[in-house]
């Protein structure tokens, strides 16, 4: 069985954001961040732990994403979505973030652990992908259109 302190260590050691969350009411307030979840969104953990972590949404609350993690906390099931979060800054960031609901020996669900690992870089170049995809579309439409011309 691994110890508390080399967990620990490996935890901390991690390039992904890690949290561990409880229930509180309607909130899942944050009562454990590693180091990279502070190098991720800029905050230090004095300044968010037993808070909510609603505050990287920079009140975006009706995404898409949101809704299903909300859902997948309610129902104390395991989700995994990609949403847009705002570092300190105020810098956007995609998310892909994966929730895990952590029940106790009584069965009695306890903890949430959640990764984030910033995807800005795949996001980014999916929608590079798209943008061309539509772009090569558009000109083979006029290509189409000029032949037909040509050809009256």
């Amino acid at each position: 069985m691994i110890n508390a302190k080399l967990l620990q260590r490996m935890v901390d050691a991690s390039d992904d954001g890690i949290v561990v969350a409880e229930q509180e009411g309607d909130d899942t307030i944050l009562i454990y961040v590693n180091s990279a979840f502070e190098r991720l969104t800029g905050y230090s953990s004095n300044e968010i732990l037993y808070q909510d972590c609603r505050f990287l949404q920079n009140g975006e609350r009706d995404e898409p994403a949101l809704r299903l993690i909300r859902q997948a906390i309610a129902s104390g099931q395991p989700c995994r979505q990609r949403l847009r979060n705002y570092r300190k800054d105020g810098t956007p960031f995609w998310n892909e973030l994966s929730i895990t609901p952590v029940y106790n020996d009584t069965d009695k669900l306890t903890y949430f652990i959640g990764i984030q690992k910033d995807v800005t870089e795949q996001v980014e170049a999916q929608q590079r992908v798209a943008e061309l995809q539509r772009q090569l579309g558009e000109a083979r439409a006029r290509i189409l259109a000029l032949e037909n011309d040509q050809r009256r």
